[in-house]
């Protein structure tokens, strides 16, 4: 499997009281695609992800931002997880370019959650090679900063939405994002 590409946001006075309402913010600036519907499925964990999920709940059709809250009130405590599967819409290359629905991770980290990383929020966007131009794959540059663009566009909305006191753009496999980023420009200009 690919690695994810993932943006954490950390939140100025993120606590107990307000993490649900900071997360149903995200939920409401978040890009769903109109392609499909937008939310897959609801997972709450308790403690840490190597615990099952408390909840699972899918979505065959549309749900509101309503009702998904109102499934992780009901279950509301500092020491949970919230993770909201839906999709976005991204060129891929298959035989052609196409705008596609393309999974997004959408999580709220309670303060007492075991978090490594320490983010309070954080989005897994797609493979990191969606952001990327794509070798041998005619117009993969522009399709690459197409797809760049509405990453970009989605952390500004984020930030004029939350009080967002830092972020961080990473992927699993630990390598830096912007130097991948950099050679592949670099690659696709010579």
């Amino acid at each position: 499997m690919p690695d994810q590409l993932n943006l954490s946001l950390w939140l100025r006075d993120f606590n107990e009281a307000n993490m649900l309402e900071r997360f149903e913010q995200l939920l409401r600036v978040f890009p769903f695609t109109r392609l499909r519907s937008g939310v897959s499925e609801v997972k709450i964990y308790a403690v840490e992800f190597s615990e099952p999920p408390l909840v699972e709940q899918a979505y065959p059709d549309d749900v509101t931002a309503e009702a998904v809250m109102a499934l992780c009130h009901d279950f509301e405590n500092p020491d949970c997880a919230y993770e909201v599967e839906g999709w976005w819409d991204l060129w891929r290359y298959q035989t052609d370019w196409q705008l596609m629905p393309v999974r997004a991770l959408l999580t709220c980290l309670g303060p007492q959650f075991e978090n490594e990383v320490g983010d309070h929020l954080r989005l897994q966007l797609g493979a990191e090679s969606d952001f990327l131009p794509a070798a041998g794959a005619p117009l993969s540059l522009r399709k690459a900063r197409s797809n760049l663009a509405g990453l970009v566009r989605l952390a500004r909305d984020l930030a004029e939405a939350l009080p967002v006191e830092g972020r961080s753009l990473w992927s699993e496999s630990g390598e830096n994002f912007a130097e991948r980023l950099d050679g592949a420009l670099f690659d696709e200009a010579t």
